[in-house]
């Protein structure tokens, strides 16, 4: 399942708007929180008012409806949106790399679904991204979107890149992807950064060269 398109950049956006959207998104967390733990029906009325004020300040910065973003943030306590990547590798030691819809390409992967574990959901979206079969079989990272992507979601997100191992299949079409291809370290295309950045690229294959890789978590 692919990610929505991001708020702002965080690179081009103006300091000030990057603060207001972060206040926008503390507001509506501290709201969420407020609806979940209150007992008192006049404190639930505030809560949810001050929430719907929220969901309209991101919408207004959101390349989105308010009731979208409402359904993409989970009820009960705030918590981050998990995605997980895949880092596939060839014979000749190249990253296979997805070719989005937006006519970008990126590693494998989706948020996770409510009923998947990160190793599962890994493995289910390479197959439904790509067609392949894969072994899910070690982590490189866990990152923060916000610090590593330069983008800003109306919600927080969790990256998990894991690298994997081909072990059948061949491409299908689908409806998310138009093509896989491996690529070369230094010849790789223009990215879905949301998705995936050029350092994130090259944390993988330093990864997959690196037997004794230490998981990074940041």
């Amino acid at each position: 399942m692919s990610e929505p398109a991001p708020v702002s950049q965080a690179s081009s956006a103006p300091a000030a708007n990057r603060m207001l959207l972060d206040w926008t998104k503390e507001l509506q967390a501290l709201a969420q929180t407020g609806l979940m733990y209150n007992k008192d029906p006049f404190d639930r009325e505030r809560y949810e008012r001050i929430r719907d004020i929220a969901l309209g300040m991101l919408a207004m910065q959101a390349d989105m409806p308010a009731e979208r973003i409402r359904g993409l943030i989970s009820a009960g306590y705030p918590t981050p949106k998990l995605d997980t990547r895949a880092a596939i590798f060839d014979v000749d030691g190249r990253i296979l790399l997805t070719h989005e819809n937006s006519g970008e390409w990126s590693l494998p992967g989706g948020w996770v679904d409510e009923n998947q574990s990160v190793r599962s959901n890994v493995i289910k979206e390479v197959k439904e991204e790509t067609g392949l079969d894969v072994t899910a079989d070690r982590l490189v990272a866990v990152q923060d979107c916000a610090n590593h992507n330069g983008l800003s979601f109306p919600y927080g997100v969790i990256k998990f890149f894991v690298l994997c191992t081909r072990v059948g299949g061949c491409f299908e079409s689908n409806i998310e992807t138009t093509e896989i291809r491996y690529f070369d370290e230094d010849r790789l295309p223009r990215l879905s950064t949301t998705r995936n950045t050029a350092e994130q690229i090259a944390m993988c294959f330093a990864a997959h060269r690196d037997p004794g890789w230490t998981t990074l978590f940041e």
